[in-house]
């Protein structure tokens, strides 16, 4: 059984991580845990442990150092490190301290298992350091890559890193590819790498989902589009033989780099509409439209959707499914409008996902065949309600205190205006540090976290949506100190709001 040592500042996180895995599973045993960096190394200079699990901000005594005095004490320690900053300089530093992964909280719990899965691994089996190296350099390189199609690093950082790992992103076309298997996927990676390694215009990795990522990177006309195509496919069909549960979701080929990350977020709805095409092994974005996905038939206002299922606002999602729908239904043809309530299920299944990484594909599935099988108007806009409410359903199943929503909601209507425990607290009749850690413990967030994260998603809208000025949208979100806005959104986004309203 493999000793695991846990250390973080945060009490919720340390209780967490012991209630969220089943440890003897792994071979693994939590033998002690500590509140900061020093408390930890006194007890490992007589405690021997094979895995070190620790945060990088905490009182006291960082993680980083603790990583390196541990590494005195002992040597062949193996360490996970626990952050909320997607850093690349901690990363590096990380990197070069030797870990087994850098895990952003709030923690994605099939990442960690996958990490301590591979952790076991190499203690069960001692590897070369060539291999430790390349796992490592693989870490970074996913961190890297995610960070970019997912807009949280500028152009000029992003070339900075790829330059660090020699990444080859010098033509000026990109589209890229998502790879998703379902159940048993051990190998498959090593697989792919091994079967695109004669291809150098093709980048692979993996990114917070689990997913396979390939970016192709390449001059592109119709006859590399088409190569890329054919290349998807005849990995589809090697795969199959060993994963047959594998299906690619493929982006459009798009002009510049910048464009990278549009072409990933059509991926990722690709991969979703296995629902809809379950016999399709490569799904190209293309094909959506087939099912009601261009913006002509397509125009509810996906972000106030969005709003109402993070707030878990069940009451205004039904209506405002009914009022969107009743408002088009004279506009369009029946098939149209069932078009437009299968990409509504699609987004809702996409957004949950986003929210919890987890696969939530049965309520979907449900949802479409009610949609499939409406043969009213009512039955429609019942159908959609349905999935609605169990999309919400499924974010309050973490949420075991109703309070806890009430306050969701209350951030949801007033984001903008001043927020604190304190005052919530005196509107809820609970002690602000009680609502603190009763927050924490219900949505795996401090409150503070939650609300930056919250106003800052709203920032990120004004910036694409408005022409106002950054320091007018700091408001309307609710700082009033533009330099703190700045702050709190690098911090989240990795870049500037001027470099996100330039770039994003």
């Amino acid at each position: 059984m493999y000793k695991v040592f846990i250390v973080d500042d945060e009490p919720f996180i340390i209780e967490g991580l012991y209630d969220i895995l089943d440890w003897s599973s792994f071979e693994m045993e939590i033998v002690s845990h500590a509140g900061n960096g020093q408390a930890a190394l006194n007890a490992l200079s007589s405690q021997p442990v094979d895995i070190l699990i620790t945060d990088i901000s905490m009182p006291i005594m960082n993680g980083l150092d603790l990583i390196r005095e541990a590494r005195r004490l002992q040597p062949d320690i193996k360490v996970i490190i626990l952050s909320g900053f997607n850093e690349f300089e901690y990363l590096k530093e990380g990197m070069q301290l030797g870990i087994e992964n850098y895990l952003l909280k709030p923690i994605n719990v099939e990442e960690l298992e996958s990490t301590l899965r591979n952790t076991a691994a190499k203690l069960d089996h001692v590897l070369s350091p060539q291999t430790d190296d390349a796992y490592g350099v693989q870490i970074l390189k996913d961190n890297i890559l995610h960070r970019w199609l997912t807009g949280q690093i500028a152009p000029r950082e992003f070339e900075e890193r790829a330059l660090f790992m020699n990444l080859s992103l010098d033509a000026p076309d990109v589209a890229v590819a998502i790879l998703r298997a379902k159940g048993e996927e051990f190998g498959m990676f090593e697989r792919v790498e091994g079967m695109l390694k004669e291809k150098p215009y093709l980048n692979v990795f993996h990114d917070i989902d689990g997913d396979i990522v390939i970016v192709a990177n390449v001059h592109a006309d119709e006859d590399e589009e088409q190569k890329f195509m054919d290349c998807l496919q005849l990995l589809s069909t090697a795969l199959s033989e060993t994963y047959p549960a594998v299906v690619i979701g493929a982006g459009s080929m798009m002009k510049g780099l910048h464009n990278a990350p549009a072409s990933y977020q059509e991926a990722k709805k690709a991969l979703q509409y296995v629902m809809i095409y379950p016999d399709l092994k490569v799904i190209d974005h293309a094909i959506l439209e087939r099912c009601g996905d261009s913006t002509s038939s397509f125009s509810i206002d996906w972000k106030e959707y969005a709003k109402l299922i993070l707030s878990r606002n069940s009451e205004m999602l039904t209506e405002r499914i009914r009022a969107d729908l009743e408002q088009r239904r004279d506009g369009v043809t029946p098939a149209e409008l069932q078009n437009i309530a299968l990409e509504v299920v699609i987004r809702f299944k996409m957004e949950l996902e986003g929210i919890k990484h987890t696969d939530e594909s049965a309520i979907f599935q449900q949802g479409l065949r009610l949609v499939l099988d409406s043969s009213t108007f009512d039955e429609l806009v019942q159908a959609l309600q349905q999935v609605g409410t169990e999309t919400i359903q499924s974010l309050l199943q973490d949420l075991k205190n109703p309070i806890v929503n009430q306050v969701l909601q209350h951030i949801d209507k007033h984001y903008a205006e001043e927020l604190s425990l304190k005052l919530l607290g005196a509107h809820y009749h609970l002690h602000p540090v009680y609502l603190g850690q009763l927050f924490h413990k219900e949505t795996g967030e401090t409150f503070a976290e939650y609300i930056n994260k919250y106003r800052i998603e709203r920032a990120k809208e004004q910036l694409r949506n408005s022409n106002l000025k950054v320091h007018e949208i700091a408001r309307n979100v609710g700082y009033w100190e533009t330099g703190y806005f700045y702050k709190q959104f690098r911090k989240y986004v990795g870049i500037s709001p001027t470099d996100f309203k330039v770039f994003g």
